[in-house]
């Protein structure tokens, strides 16, 4: 905490002088009219076909890379007529376990939110308290987990998904435990209840029919314990099998690590053998989905998702990716999204309080079955892995920063090694403003899938950054004082822009960017990619108006960083691609300290406060206008208005602030990195040294318009700092770009400057005025 007190001081410190010397509830799904015997006019679901009919088939634990030909011949088929996805799996997270459990998936199903129980042990689902045979049944110890999840700050409304259809006028049904979490109602009753599906009868008598396949929980809970081998009912020769009221009370901590062959390869037999037995009795036209809805490990995991017949769309689920509007990616889905389908294809109402959006055909998936798979099997690799690497690697980036600064130091202050040595600081220190971006473009290599991830993608980022500072040095703007800078800042912000035009495909299990695994997001600026984005704009037209104010032309200078910088906003926050709540007040406020120092206008407190005003204003605007379109198509910008609107958005701003503050004070290698930095920039090259004027004020000499990009991304780092749940990391990262290039900037101007001998010190660089037109 005082590392990140320190932090919000310097900048107070380095902002004030410089300030003071210049004076989606979805829509009820398709039309009655255009699902036969789905709705009655009074918007029940009836009729005795297959039409709207849905058939949830739930397996905890499968991964896609469970399945292959000869092992899950049912499910491979099913991949070749259907569509696919990754599924994120994320429900409400336990602070002392990153993996989903059973309980949680299904009771995520249950409330179309993330939900979770008050269990310290992952156990499995309690069986229900009925016959088994397709009559009534309860669930037991519902209204404690209602309770227990309405007092979270998700609010999950346990029963939503078995209430609406049930309140529709249909019915339906569940086998085995977990299912019958999924489709219990709001008092936690289930209309018809089997302990096997057969015992159901036909199929095309329910709405909606969901199954539990805990092959795979079973075995990784009690590996004693196996699921019959034949039919369901008739344990197999030499297999044991585990009681009911034993299941019920059981509460025993899961083994360690992951389910592993050959216990693994037999649950997955059983598995496929009990999908196939569903599969064969899904009445004809109904829409059949397959979820691997929690872990049966340690570890998170993305999961298998398929989806076979009729989608929401209006046309069915053929071979190719699943997608779904809330994380706009081909081939990734979320579990909220599961409850959401369901409700829409049976033509039902979306109670309000879900979130998720419905899986619908995507883009094409590769000609064959095998390469589906396995694509999607690389999807999780490469989550997993980035799981595994993320903290090494910030570690390794923070050390190695912290010893660039301290080289950096003794070159710029001491001057050890003249010229040459200043050339060589001027050099890395390019490369390394180069670095955050190149850790956005390493996801154009599949690191992950090397031998060593670790060093693969470290090896990756220096390659990319070195060959992007090779670009900064390559032509004659290389020996201008901000040439380098404006290159490397320019590719950084261009990047990352067309990357959010494009899907944001880069920052997908990025090591500095969205972690599919756990769910937070999936699409626009993270936060972290953010605050790259906006300092690399800011410094690129500070580069690119000091070459025109060189030329003489100033106000031509002015509408061109008015002309790039306001749609550069404008996309930040826009709902089709930045999607960047707490990211707009911030960019607007920095982007709009770095034009009036740019034009020479005096900055005063009231103006600051019209100019932030101006900046939630817009983002509120973006949100509302977001929220006034269909509920399937808002972003979570609209979903936030609509939580406002309801009176529900407090629980959502406590658990962000709860975020930041976490992430402030427990991440202290960023804190340290962030006040470092920061130190730097203030001892080593604001302050004059005993070789005369400070390298900084050098460099504002050269080129006037450094000072005002400087201070503009401060203002726009510090701004993020406080609106967004990253906390520490976003300042932590603007400064990892904003202090090396500015480095290299000072280095150059001292190069410039006529040789001097040891005299009397010079005034520091935040005590200067704003300086008149450059010379290079």
């Amino acid at each position: 905490m005082a590392l990140a007190l320190g932090v919000l001081a310097i900048l107070g410190c380095l902002i004030g002088p410089a300030l003071a010397a210049t004076g989606g509830a979805s829509p009820a799904g398709l039309n009655a009219a255009d699902r036969s015997g789905t709705l009655s006019a009074a918007g029940s679901v009836s009729g005795t076909t297959g039409a709207g009919r849905v058939v949830v088939i739930g397996v905890p634990g499968l991964r896609w890379a469970d399945l292959s030909a000869e092992g899950t011949p049912n499910l491979w088929a099913l991949v070749g007529r259907g569509a696919s996805a990754s599924m994120s799996i994320r429900a409400y997270p336990r602070p002392d376990r990153a993996s989903t459990c059973p309980v949680a998936g299904w009771l995520t199903v249950s409330a179309g939110r993330r939900a979770g129980s008050a269990a310290l042990e992952c156990a499995l689902p309690p069986v229900p308290v009925g016959s088994g045979d397709g009559g009534p049944a309860t669930v037991p110890g519902w209204a404690d987990l209602r309770s227990f999840n309405a007092a979270t700050s998700y609010r999950a409304a346990l029963g939503t998904l078995g209430q609406a259809v049930r309140d529709a006028g249909g019915t339906v049904a569940a086998v085995g435990p977990g299912a019958a979490l999924a489709a219990a109602d709001r008092s936690g009753n289930i209309q018809k209840y089997a302990d096997t599906i057969t015992k159901l009868g036909d199929l095309s008598r329910y709405s909606l029919v969901i199954t539990d396949i805990d092959d795979l929980a079973q075995a990784w809970q009690n590996p004693t314990a196996t699921r019959p081998a034949s039919r369901p009912g008739d344990p197999a020769p030499g297999t044991t099998t585990t009681p009911p009221a034993e299941l019920e009370s059981r509460n025993e901590a899961p083994p360690q690590g992951d389910l592993v062959d050959p216990a693994r390869a037999a649950a997955l037999a059983g598995v496929d053998r009990r999908v196939g037995e569903v599969l064969r009795l899904v009445p004809a036209g109904a829409t059949t989905l397959v979820a691997g809805l929690s872990d049966v490990s340690a570890a998170a995991h993305l999961h298998v998702a398929l989806a076979a017949g009729p989608s929401p769309a209006g046309r069915p689920y053929e071979p190719g990716h699943l997608t779904a509007s809330s994380t706009r990616q081909d081939g990734l889905v979320t579990i909220t999204d599961l409850t959401t389908t369901v409700l829409d294809t049976l033509g039902v109402p979306v109670p309000t309080g879900t979130v998720g959006r419905p899986w619908l055909p995507g883009g094409p998936a590769p000609a064959s079955i095998h390469e589906t798979v396995r694509e999607l099997a690389d999807a999780d690799l490469a989550s997993r892995v980035l799981v595994e690497v993320r903290g090494p690697f910030f570690a390794v980036f923070v050390a190695v920063q912290l010893l660039f600064y301290g080289l950096a130091a003794l070159a710029v202050r001491r001057r050890k090694g003249g010229a040459r040595v200043l050339a060589a600081t001027r050099v890395m220190a390019v490369a390394s403003g180069a670095v955050a971006v190149s850790t956005f473009l390493a996801q154009l290599v599949p690191w992950w899938n090397l031998g060593h991830p670790m060093a693969a993608l470290i090896v990756t980022i220096m390659c990319l950054a070195g060959l992007l500072a090779a670009l900064a040095f390559a032509g004659p703007w290389r020996s201008h004082v901000l040439g380098p800078l404006t290159v490397v800042a320019g590719v950084t912000s261009l990047a990352l822009l067309f990357d959010v035009l494009t899907g944001s495909r880069l920052q997908v299990n990025a090591v500095t960017g969205y972690e599919p695994v756990t769910g937070g997001r999936f699409y626009g600026f993270s936060n972290i990619a953010f605050a790259v984005y906006a300092t690399g704009t800011i410094l690129a037209l500070a580069g690119v108006a000091q070459a025109l104010v060189d030329r003489g032309r100033r106000r031509l200078a002015l509408v061109v960083c008015l002309a790039y910088g306001l749609p550069a906003i404008f996309a930040d926050g826009w709902p089709s691609w930045g999607a960047d709540f707490g990211g707009v007040p911030a960019f607007v406020l920095g982007f709009a300290v770095f034009m009036m120092l740019l034009s020479g206008r005096r900055i005063t407190f009231s103006r600051l406060v019209v100019v932030g005003v101006a900046g939630v204003a817009l983002i509120a605007v973006i949100a509302f206008a977001d929220r006034l379109r269909p509920a399937e198509q808002r972003t979570h910008l609209g979903a936030f208005a609509q939580q406002v609107v309801d009176g529900e958005a407090l629980p959502v701003v406590g658990r962000k602030l709860g975020a930041m503050l976490g992430i402030t004070i427990g991440n202290w290698q960023l804190s340290l990195l962030s006040l470092v930095a920061l130190a730097f920039l203030y001892f080593v090259l604001a302050r004059p040294s005993r070789w005369g004027a400070s390298a900084l004020s050098l460099a504002y000499e050269r080129a006037p318009a450094l000072h005002a990009g400087l201070f503009g991304t401060l203002t726009a780092a510090l701004a993020g700092f406080l609106l967004n749940d990253s906390g520490i990391a976003i300042p932590a990262m603007a400064l990892t770009v904003a202090v090396p290039l500015t480095l290299a900037a000072s280095v150059r101007a001292v190069l410039l400057a006529q040789p001097t001998t040891p005299g009397r010190p010079s005034a520091s660089a935040e005590a200067t005025a704003p300086p008149g037109p450059s010379t290079r």
